[in-house]
C-alpha cells in the first residue's frame, strides 16, 4: 500500500513550496517531488511597460535579493540602449553589489541554511532559527551579525535610495555621484565586513569542520550529485559577481563551454513537468535526459559551490587562501557535495568583503562622471549578474519607443531547479528506510534544498498570461484515477 508524506510548507526559504514523498509497501521511497505550487507572472505583465521601469519592476519579485534583479535589469538596459557606463559608475555599482552580497550571504548562513549546523539538524523546530543560533553562539555574536547587516544595508540605502527596492541604476550609469564622506563610510564598512567574514569562517571551522558528524553529512552520498556547473568569470577565469562570461565545467571539472550572455539561448533551454510551476533549464548542447547526473545529462548547477567549481580561483588574497583550503579538504575539484554550498557561501562572503574594500579605496568612486546618456533606439538587450543564489539572466525586447514587447528571466533558483529536485529525491531515498520517519529526518530532507538558498518567488513565472490548474486524484497504489484541468 502506497503511503504519502507531505512536508507543507517547506521552511527557511524565500517563497512557497512543498515536498511530496511516496513510499512503497516496504516503507522505502519510490519518489520524492519538490513541488512549487505558486505562480508569478512578472515576465508577462512587464509587457507594455517602459524598459526603464524594469529595474524597479523586477526588484519587486523578491524582497530578499532585489539588488540582484535591479542590477541585472540595469545592465540589460545598458545593452538595450547600446550605452557604455563611465568607469566610476561601474565601480560604484560593483561596490554596492559587493555590500549586498556580504549581507545576503550572512542572512542565509545565520538565519536560514546554516542554522541546521549551528543548532543541529535534529534540534527541536523551535530552536532551528536565529534565536537558536544566538542561544548557541551567544548574544554578543548575535548582535554582531545584526549590526553588520544593518551597516551594509544602510550603505545600500545611501547609494541606492532604498535597500529593499533600489532606484539608483539607470541605463548608462547611476542616479547620483558619491561624496568623499560617503567613501569614508564604505571604507569603514568594508573593514568591518572583512573582519566579519573571517569571523564567520572561523565559526564554521569550529562548529562544522571540527564536528565529524557534520563533516559526514557534508560528504554523504545522500547529498551528492555529479553534474555540470555554471558561473560568471573574468578574463582569468576567476570568480566575478558583476561582469564577465559564463563558464560551464563538466562533472570532471574540465571546461565544457564558455559564452557571452548574448548567446545564452544557444546553450540553455527549459523543460516543463506537469507537477510543478517551476521550469527546469538544461544545457541545450546535451539535451534533456531527465533528472539524471553524469556527463551525458544536461542538468547543471549554479550558486556558490558551482561558482567555485566553474572558476579557477578568487581575485582577492584571503578568499583565495580559503578557496584552496576548501578544495584540498574536500578532495579536489570539482566538489560535488551539495551541503558544501554553506562553506562556499562564506568564502564568497569574504571575497565580496575584500572586493568591496578594494573599490571603497578607489579614487574613481567619488568622480562626478557617473552617467552616459543613451542615444540609440532600443530593440533588444541582454544582461547577466551572479545573484547570491546563482546566475541571473535578464533579456528584454522592445519596440522603437522602448516599450517591452517580451521579457525573459532565467533566475538562479530556476537554473538550479533540476538539481534541487534531484537533491530532495536522493535525500529522501537515502534517509527514509523501512518507513522510519521522524521530524529530524524530514528536516534533513529539507536541508537538501536549503543548501541552494532557493528563492521560489523569483523562480516561478509564465509567459502565457494564464494560471493553469491541474488536479490529480491518486488511489492508494499511487495510480492516477482522474485528472481535472
Amino acid at each position: 500500500m502506497t503511503r504519502t508524506i507531505t512536508i507543507d510548507p517547506i521552511t527557511r526559504l524565500e517563497g512557497h513550496g512543498k515536498i511530496d514523498i511516496f513510499l512503497n509497501d516496504a516503507g522505502n521511497v519510490e519518489r520524492a517531488y519538490f513541488v512549487v505550487p505558486e505562480l508569478r507572472a512578472f515576465e508577462k505583465f512587464a509587457e507594455g511597460r517602459p524598459a526603464e521601469d524594469m529595474p524597479q519592476i523586477t526588484s519587486r519579485i523578491c524582497g530578499v535579493c532585489p539588488t540582484a534583479h535591479h542590477m541585472a535589469a540595469t545592465k540589460t538596459l545598458d545593452d538595450l540602449y547600446k550605452v557604455e557606463p563611465p568607469i566610476p559608475a561601474k565601480k560604484i555599482r560593483e561596490m554596492v553589489y559587493s555590500a549586498f552580497f556580504v549581507e545576503d550571504h550572512a542572512l542565509h548562513f545565520y538565519f536560514l541554511g546554516g542554522t541546521d549546523f549551528v543548532v543541529g539538524p535534529h534540534a527541536p523546530k523551535s530552536e532551528r532559527n536565529i534565536l537558536g543560533v544566538v542561544k548557541v553562539v551567544g548574544q554578543e555574536i548575535g548582535k554582531k551579525v545584526i549590526a553588520m547587516r544593518k551597516e551594509l544595508r544602510d550603505l545600500i540605502s545611501l547609494v541606492g535610495g532604498k535597500v529593499i527596492h533600489p532606484v539608483f541604476g539607470l541605463p548608462g550609469g547611476i542616479a547620483k555621484a558619491l561624496k568623499p564622506a560617503d567613501q569614508e563610510k564604505f571604507k569603514a564598512a568594508a573593514d568591518h565586513a572583512v573582519e566579519f567574514a573571517l569571523f564567520s569562517l572561523d565559526l564554521f571551522n569550529d562548529v562544522v569542520l571540527k564536528n565529524k558528524e557534520y563533516v559526514d553529512y557534508i560528504t554523504s552520498d545522500a547529498y551528492k550529485h555529479e553534474t555540470y556547473y555554471m558561473g560568471l568569470v573574468d578574463e582569468q577565469n576567476k570568480v566575478n559577481f558583476y561582469d564577465g562570461q559564463l563558464r560551464v565545467v563538466a562533472p570532471d571539472g574540465k571546461e565544457f563551454v564558455k559564452f557571452n550572455c548574448h548567446d545564452y539561448l544557444k546553450h540553455v533551454a527549459e523543460h516543463v513537468e506537469p507537477w510543478t510551476y517551476i521550469k527546469f533549464p538544461y544545457l541545450k548542447d546535451l539535451g534533456w535526459k531527465g533528472f539524471e547526473e553524469g556527463p551525458a545529462s544536461g542538468v547543471y548547477c549554479v550558486a556558490p559551490l558551482a561558482r567555485l567549481n566553474a572558476a579557477e580561483g578568487m581575485t582577492t588574497p584571503l578568499a583565495q587562501d580559503h578557496y584552496e583550503r576548501f578544495f584540498k579538504t574536500l578532495g579536489g575539484k570539482p566538489v560535488h557535495f551539495t551541503l558544501a554550498n554553506h562553506w562556499a557561501r562564506l568564502i564568497e562572503m569574504l571575497y565580496a568583503a575584500e572586493r568591496m574594500k578594494e573599490l571603497a579605496h578607489d579614487p574613481d568612486i567619488i568622480s562626478p562622471n557617473v552617467r552616459t546618456i543613451p542615444k540609440e533606439i532600443p530593440k533588444e538587450g541582454f544582461g547577466v549578474v551572479e545573484a547570491p543564489r546563482g546566475t541571473l539572466f535578464h533579456h528584454f525586447q522592445t519596440d522603437e519607443r522602448g516599450l517591452i514587447t517580451k521579457a525573459n528571466l532565467i533566475v538562479a533558483t530556476l537554473n538550479n531547479a533540476a538539481r534541487i529536485a534531484m537533491s530532495v529525491d536522493k535525500a529522501a531515498k537515502s534517509l527514509i528506510i523501512n518507513g522510519e520517519v521522524h521530524d529530524g529526518i524530514l528536516n534533513q530532507i529539507e536541508m537538501a534544498f536549503r543548501a541552494y538558498d532557493p528563492c521560489i518567488g523569483c523562480a516561478t513565472h509564465a509567459q502565457t498570461g494564464q494560471m493553469p490548474l491541474t488536479l490529480r486524484l491518486f488511489d492508494l497504489q499511487g495510480n492516477v484515477l482522474r485528472v481535472i484541468q
